[in-house]
């Protein structure tokens, strides 16, 4: 997926930034694939979501680039291995563990907390109005991380914990939050497929005569 910032083969759905993150597994046709495999994937994902990232800090695509983020990508990959193993847990997701699957929860609580080291800064221009940005340690890519991982606590804290599910439409391998009553799938092409296959069930099942 194409954005102003930057191109990644993950889908962008518009879901809160840790859940982004999250679906950076995929999954085709019972094979696994994860988009931040090697510096590039993870450079073209960060540099994707950044305009995200800048509402709460001065975070720009152009920050971010392979030389800045090869440092944190394999941060990027743990996190996200921390957050789908937290939220298979909080949503009793029943598929199985698409990566990490020796990580256990109390590794992967200690992997967020130890990234979420990302807090906010009262800036206050004298000829403007006073806003909030996030602060980090470590490089700008560093900061990108550790504000997911902040994001993050508070999803796991906070309303959107209740509402986060696992897509269990046939093969798909990403969490989506349930923003609508009607809502039961991470995507529309997700919901088409299902109907699609209950439909071939429904007509391909009935006993011959």
């Amino acid at each position: 997926m194409r954005t102003d910032g930057g191109t990644t083969s993950a889908p962008l759905l518009g879901e809160p930034l840790p859940v982004e993150l999250m679906n950076t597994v995929t999954g085709d046709r019972g094979r696994t694939h994860d988009t931040l495999d090697g510096d590039a994937a993870a450079t073209g994902w960060l540099r994707a979501v950044a305009h995200r990232l800048g509402a709460e800090s001065e975070i720009t695509a152009d920050q971010l680039n392979e030389d800045t983020v090869r440092p944190v990508a394999g941060a990027l990959r743990a996190l996200r291995d921390a957050l789908r193993h937290l939220a298979a847990d909080a949503t009793q997701d029943p598929r199985p563990s698409a990566t990490a699957p020796e990580l256990t929860r109390g590794e992967a609580i200690g992997t967020l907390n130890a990234l979420a080291h990302a807090w906010p800064e009262l800036v206050w221009p004298a000829d403007g109005r006073p806003s909030r940005a996030y602060r980090g340690s470590g490089t700008v890519a560093d900061l990108a991380v550790q504000l997911i991982a902040h994001q993050a606590v508070g999803l796991f804290t906070g309303a959107d914990r209740d509402r986060l599910r696992p897509c269990l439409a046939q093969n798909c391998l990403l969490f989506f939050v349930k923003n609508h009553a009607r809502r039961e799938w991470c995507s529309a092409a997700c919901g088409n497929r299902v109907r699609v296959a209950r439909h071939y069930r429904r007509h391909h099942s009935a006993p011959s005569h």
